[in-house]
């Protein structure tokens, strides 16, 4: 890029559905992308032109996979967290839970949101025969199942930052959409630097942070997010959008 030449600035799908071929060093691409799941290759070809995206690629990717999040975000996350991908994989998972006397599991379908995705088993073998005999899509991510844990939901813009719990008193799944309640949180030292740490670990500028606070004590990541709903939180959709712009702004003026 010169001081002659304006960057190309990009901030619609259509536009870089247009322009893609022609992208590179002085290009820019600000906001989310809208890439099917088989197309996902193109942040690598995006970033390996030179193109400057943000949210950052990575943070685009981590946050459309949660078989991605378990394998980065592996150790802010409960022990055990394993993705399945292939048959053989849950065998393995079926020993190692085993030996750990682990009953109950989570499996998390890996693009579903809104507790869609999240099914409680018995056990890990209960999975299993459900992968024999019935119907469960690779790749997922298993989890050992926490019963009485917290569910913290962590919203960070930029310097802005406000937590609250959610609980539900009819399922496991804490989803506000589907009869949970919530409060305020307040986020303690550890806390704000377990979300601190994983955003910079996925280079996330901004996040919907979802924290698993064990009755023993420990806190883990459950996974996290650019995007997400807001019902619940504090600030409202026209302040959220509005310090979302800002960053984009920032970026643009440190980007040119």
């Amino acid at each position: 890029m010169t001081d002659s030449t304006p960057p190309v600035v990009i901030r619609d799908n259509k536009t870089l559905r247009q322009h893609f071929d022609e992208l590179g060093q002085d290009s820019i691409i600000v906001g989310l992308l809208n890439i099917k799941p088989v197309e996902e290759s193109l942040f690598l070809d995006l970033v390996e032109r030179g193109v400057k995206i943000f949210p950052p690629a990575i943070s685009q990717v981590l946050s459309r996979s949660k078989c991605l999040q378990a394998v980065a975000f592996r150790k802010w996350m409960i022990p055990l967290t394993t993705v399945i991908t292939v048959q053989r994989d849950l065998i393995h998972a079926v020993g190692r839970y085993g030996a750990a006397n682990i009953g109950s599991v989570i499996t998390k379908q890996d693009r579903k949101n809104c507790g869609l995705g999240i099914n409680l088993w018995p056990s890990v073998e209960d999975v299993f025969n459900q992968v024999c005999f019935g119907k469960l899509d690779y790749p997922f991510v298993l989890q050992p199942f926490v019963p009485d844990a917290k569910d913290v939901r962590v919203i960070v813009i930029g310097d802005y930052q406000e937590a609250y719990w959610r609980s539900s008193s009819v399922s496991f799944r804490n989803n506000l959409h589907f009869g949970g309640r919530s409060a305020v949180y307040t986020l303690n030292g550890y806390e704000k630097s377990l979300c601190a740490a994983v955003m910079d670990r996925g280079r996330f500028p901004y996040a919907h942070i979802d924290l698993l606070m064990c009755p023993s004590g420990e806190i883990y990541l459950s996974e996290i997010n650019l995007r997400g709903g807001l019902k619940g939180a504090t600030i409202n959709g026209r302040e959220y959008r509005k310090r979302i712009k800002a960053l984009e702004e920032d970026f643009l003026r440190g980007s040119v």
